[in-house]
């Protein structure tokens, strides 16, 4: 979780300096468009492995808890 972490904050520092570099208003929503596909991906594939790796150690009950809140998340950040 912590790698797929780290490799997204390095594309945030990438795409700051990609918009620095532009200096283009056109290329800054691009490049800012492309996070925001990016993001949500990073989010599910974070959760799907805490999940996993919770999955042998919780209740089911618990883990049933979990993906519903998990998928509130999801639900509630779509536009």
């Amino acid at each position: 979780m912590a790698f797929m972490r780290l490799i997204s904050g390095s594309l945030e520092l990438l795409a700051a300096v990609l918009m620095v570099r532009h200096r283009s208003l056109e290329r800054a929503l691009l490049i800012n468009g492309l996070l925001g596909f990016v993001g949500p991906i990073i989010l599910i594939l974070v959760n799907a492995l805490g999940i996993a790796g919770l999955a042998t150690r919780l209740s089911p009950h618990k883990l049933a808890l979990l993906i519903a809140g998990v998928v509130c998340i999801l639900l509630g950040t779509r536009s």
